[in-house]
C-alpha cells in the first residue's frame, strides 16, 4: 500500500514560503477590505445625501417662487391684467426652478421615499398650467385660487424630510425644515387672501363667499403659529435665535419701509396714515372690516403686502439657511469618507502590497541558490556531461578534458553541500564516461586487428578464386567460382565495415584522380548481382584518389540495398548529372517495394546524424558505415520514393572537393547538360542557371527530425539523363548492410558466367 503524498509535496520552496505568509496576508486583506468597503458605504452614502440634499434646495427654491408666484399676481389677475409684467417675470422664475428641480432629480438616488415623493411633486405639476389659468376667474373664485398653489408647493415641501444625513438626529433636522418650509407656505397665504381681501370689491361675491374667505384667512394665520411653535419644537436654540433675528431684521426694515413712505407721502402734500404691526394687520382684517376702515387705520393692499413680505423673506432665509447648511455639511462628509475611502484603501493595498513583497523577498533570498543549483544542475545534465561524453565517443578518450568546473556556490548551508555532493557525481559520471570510452576503444580496436587480420586472408583467398577463374573452362564451374569469388568480396566489405566502425581509414589509397565511371564499375562490381546494373548518362569526371576507396564503398552499400530488395528480373539503373557549381548527383533507381515516409523519415536522419556505435548499430550496419563515409568526405546521401509505381532512389551528392575536372566539357557533356537545362523542372532548371544550390530542398529536409512531407515539389530530370519524379512508396523494407536478407521477390542472382568479360571487376587499389 503506497503512502500518500502530501499536499505540499511538489511545491517549491518559494511557492511553500509564500503560502506561509498566505494566512496573514488574506488576514490583513479581508480586514482592509472590510474597512475599504465601510469607508466606500459612507462615501457613496453622502454622496447620495449630497445629491439630495441639492435636490431639497432646488424644491425649497422652486416652492417659494411658486407661491411667491401665486402672491404677486393676485393684484394684476383680480383688475384684468393676465399679461402684467409682474405676473410673467414671477413665472419665468418657477419654470427656471422647475428645470433645475428636474437637474437636481436626475442626480438624486432611486430611494423608494425619495422616488414617491417625487412622484408627488410630478403629480402636482401637471396641475400648474391649469391652475395658471384659472386663477381668479370664475372658475375659481374665492380662496380656491390661493389654494390650488397647494399641489405643486406641498409636495416640494415634503422634500425637506428625506434630509438629514451626518447630523445627530436625522428626523430632528427634517422636521426643523419642513416646520419652517411650513410657516412660510401659511405666511404666504395670509399675505395672498388678505391682499384678495383688502382689493376684491366686496359687493359683487357671492353669498357666503366672504365669510369663506376671512375663515380661510384666519385658519392659515393660526397655521404659521402653529409651524412656528413646530419650528421652536424640532429646532435647536441656535435655529431659534437665528429666526429671532431674521424677524427682527424684518421688523426694522418695516419700521425703515414705513418712514420712508411717510415722507414722501409729506412731499406729495399727502395724509400718511401710519400702519399697525402685522399681527394687528391680520386680527383686523380677519374681524371682517371693511376696506375703508382698514384704510383708515393705514392698511392698505401694498402696506399690508409689504409687511407680509418682510415676514415672508424672513421665513425663506432661514429656509435657505437650513438647506444650505445641510448641503454644506453633506460635502463635508462626502469630502470626509472620500479622504477616508483613499486612505483606508492606501493602508490596505500598501500593507498587502507590504506583505506580499516581503514574502517574495523572503521566498527569493531562500529560493535564490536553490534556482542557480537547480540551473547548474540543468546544465550539467544537458549540455556539459552529454558534450564531455560526445567528446569521449568521437575522440581519443586521452585527449579530452575530463576536469570538472564545480557549481559556483561557495555557501556553507545545506544549499552548499548538495552543490559539493552534486560535484562528485558529476566527476564520478565523467569518470564513468571516459572508462566506457576507454572499453569502447579497446573493442574498436579488438575489431580492428581482427578485421585487419581477417582481410589478409580475405585478399589471399580473393588471389587464389581469381587464379582459379583464369584457369578454369567449365562454364559451370566458372559461374561457382564467380559466386564464390562475390561472396568472398562480400565478406571483405564485411570486415572493411568493422574498420569504419572502429574508426579507421582504408590504409590503401589511390594516389591519382580515377574516372568517375571507374569509380561506379567498381562498385557495381563488389555487388552479387552486378549483372542488373545499368549505367546511363554517366559525365567525364573524375574522383580525387583520396576518396575513390571510400566512394567505392558507399556506393557498393547502396547498390547491393537496391539489387537486395527489388525483384532479381528488374534492372537497377544508375545516372548521375553534373551541376552548374561543380557537384555532381548520383542517382541510383531500383524498382522494389519501397518505403513508407516515416521510414524515409528516419533513414534520412540517421544518413545525415550517423549514431553512435552500440548494439543497435550493427544490426543495421550498412546504414551506418554509409551515413560515416558520406560525413567524412562531405558527400550527402538521401532516399526517397522513385518516380514509378514502386521502388526507391538513393541520391548521392558529391561536392567539389572530392570531384575533379581536367580540361573543358566534351562535345557530349555539353549536349547533356543543354537537355538538361532544356527539359528540366521549374526548380530545376533554376538550379541550373542560378549557380550552386541544393537540389534536395525539394525532396526532403536534411534535418529529417519528422516523418517525410508528400512530394510538395519534385525534382525531376529529363528521362535522356535517367532522373525519375518522385512517387510514393506504399511499402516497406529496410536498409541492410548484407544481400542474404530475402529480397522483394525471393529469386536467386543468375547462375551462368559464359563469358570471362563478365567477371566482375577489381576494386582499385594501390598499395602505399
Amino acid at each position: 500500500m503506497s503512502k500518500s503524498r502530501p499536499l505540499t509535496g511538489n511545491w517549491r520552496v518559494a511557492r511553500r514560503l509564500q503560502a506561509i505568509l498566505l494566512i496573514p496576508v488574506l488576514v490583513a486583506l479581508g480586514l482592509g477590505g472590510l474597512r475599504v468597503k465601510n469607508s466606500i458605504d459612507t462615501l457613496r452614502d453622502a454622496n447620495d445625501a449630497v445629491h439630495v440634499a441639492e435636490l431639497v434646495q432646488a424644491a425649497n427654491a422652486y416652492a417659494s417662487d411658486a407661491i411667491n408666484e401665486r402672491d404677486v399676481s393676485v393684484i394684476p389677475l383680480l383688475q384684468g391684467k393676465r399679461d402684467a409684467p409682474a405676473v410673467v417675470a414671477a413665472r419665468k422664475v418657477t419654470d427656471a426652478d422647475a428645470k433645475a428641480f428636474d437637474a437636481a432629480v436626475a442626480r438624486a438616488p432611486r430611494t423608494a421615499g425619495l422616488t414617491r415623493r417625487i412622484e408627488l411633486v410630478r403629480s402636482g405639476e401637471k396641475q400648474l398650467a391649469a391652475v395658471r389659468a384659472n386663477a381668479f376667474t370664475a372658475k375659481s373664485s374665492g380662496v380656491q385660487t390661493e389654494e390650488s398653489y397647494h399641489a405643486v408647493q406641498h409636495p416640494l415641501m415634503e422634500l425637506s424630510n428625506e434630509l438629514g444625513f451626518g447630523s445627530n438626529n436625522q428626523a430632528s433636522f427634517g422636521r426643523t425644515l419642513y416646520a419652517i418650509s411650513l410657516t412660510q407656505a401659511a405666511e404666504s397665504l395670509v399675505r395672498s387672501i388678505g391682499t384678495h381681501l383688502l382689493v376684491e370689491n366686496r359687493d359683487a361675491l357671492a353669498r357666503g363667499e366672504l365669510q369663506t374667505q376671512l375663515g380661510s384667512f384666519s385658519s392659515y394665520a393660526y397655521l404659521e403659529q402653529v409651524g412656528l411653535q413646530e419650528y421652536a419644537g424640532a429646532g435647536t436654540a441656535g435655529d431659534m435665535t437665528r429666526l429671532r433675528a431674521a424677524l427682527a431684521d424684518a421688523q426694522k426694515k418695516g419700521a425703515q419701509q414705513t418712514a420712508e413712505a411717510a415722507r414722501k407721502a409729506k412731499a406729495a402734500g399727502q395724509t400718511f396714515v401710519t400702519p399697525p404691526a402685522l399681527t394687528k394687520m391680520i386680527s383686523e382684517i380677519a374681524a371682517g372690516r371693511t376696506t375703508e376702515q382698514l384704510a383708515a387705520e393705514g392698511i392698505t393692499p401694498e402696506s399690508f403686502f409689504a409687511a407680509s413680505a418682510l415676514a415672508f423673506d424672513a421665513y425663506r432665509g432661514i429656509e435657505v439657511h437650513l438647506t444650505d447648511t445641510a448641503l454644506a455639511a453633506a460635502r463635508s462628509i462626502a469630502a470626509d469618507a472620500r479622504r477616508d475611502a483613499i486612505t483606508n484603501g492606501s493602508a490596505a493595498l500598501g500593507a498587502v502590497l507590504a506583505a506580499v513583497l516581503l514574502a517574495a523577498w523572503v521566498a527569493r533570498s531562500m529560493s535564490r541558490g536553490m534556482r542557480r543549483l537547480s540551473a547548474s544542475a540543468m546544465e550539467i545534465a544537458e549540455q556539459r556531461l552529454p558534450a564531455v561524453i560526445t567528446q569521449l565517443s568521437q575522440a581519443v578518450p586521452g585527449q579530452v578534458d575530463t576536469r570538472v568546473t564545480p557549481i559556483p556556490i561557495t555557501t556553507t548551508d545545506e544549499i552548499g553541500e548538495v552543490a559539493r555532493a552534486f560535484d562528485h557525481v558529476h566527476r564520478e559520471a565523467v569518470r564513468l564516461a571516459a572508462e566506457q570510452a576507454l572499453l569502447r576503444g579497446n573493442v574498436n580496436t579488438i575489431f580492428t586487428n581482427l578485421s585487419r587480420r581477417n582481410q589478409s586472408l580475405i585478399e589471399r583467398q580473393l588471389a587464389l578464386i581469381t587464379d582459379l577463374e583464369e584457369r578454369e573452362a567449365d562454364p559451370e564451374q566458372l559461374a561457382n567460382l564467380f559466386r564464390l569469388d562475390h561472396l568472398a568480396t562480400r565478406v571483405r566489405r564485411n570486415g572493411e565495415n568493422l574498420l569504419v566502425l572502429g574508426g579507421e581509414r582504408p590504409t590503401q589509397q589511390w594516389d591519382h584522380p580515377l574516372p568517375l565511371v571507374d569509380v561506379i564499375r567498381a562498385a557495381a562490381s563488389e555487388v552479387e548481382q552486378y549483372e542488373r546494373i545499368q549505367l546511363e548518362g554517366i559525365p567525364e569526371a573524375e574522383i580525387h584518389g583520396r576518396a575513390v576507396t571510400d566512394l567505392v564503398h558507399l556506393l557498393a552499400e547502396l547498390l547491393e540495398n537496391a539489387t537486395s530488395f527489388s525483384s532479381p528480373r528488374s534492372t537497377v539503373r544508375v545516372t548521375a548529372t553534373r551541376l552548374p557549381d561543380t557537384r555532381i548527383m548520383v542517382e541510383i533507381h531500383d524498382q522494389g517495394i519501397g518505403l513508407a515516409p516515416e521510414d524515409f523519415a528516419l533513414i534520412n536522419h540517421k544518413l545525415a546524424n550517423p549514431p553512435t556505435a552500440d548494439a543497435d548499430v550493427y544490426q543495421y550496419m550498412g546504414l551506418f558505415v554509409v551515413g560515416r563515409l558520406a560525413d567524412r568526405h562531405g558527400i550527402r546521401v538521401q532516399l526517397r520514393p522513385s518516380a514509378g509505381e514502386s521502388g526507391t532512389t538513393s541520391l548521392v551528392m558529391l561536392p567539389g572537393t572530392v570531384t575533379w575536372r581536367s580540361g573543358t566539357e566534351s562535345d557530349a557533356d555539353t549536349l547533356a547538360l543543354a537537355t538538361v537545362r532544356a527539359r528540366a523542372t521549374p526548380e530545376l532548371a533554376a538550379l541550373l542557371a542560378d549557380g550552386p544550390a541544393d537540389p534536395f530542398g525539394a525532396h526532403e529536409a536534411w534535418d529529417d527530425g519528422m516523418p517525410a512531407p508528400g512530394p510538395a515539389v519534385p525534382y525531376a530530370a529529363p528521362a535522356a539523363a535517367g532522373i525519375p519524379g518522385p512517387s510514393a512508396a506504399p511499402a516497406a523494407s529496410e536498409f541492410a548492410s548484407a544481400p542474404d536478407v530475402p529480397g522483394a521477390s525471393g529469386g536467386s542472382a543468375p547462375s551462368g558466367r559464359t563469358r570471362r568479360g563478365a567477371k566482375r571487376g577489381r576494386r582499385p587499389a594501390k598499395e602505399g
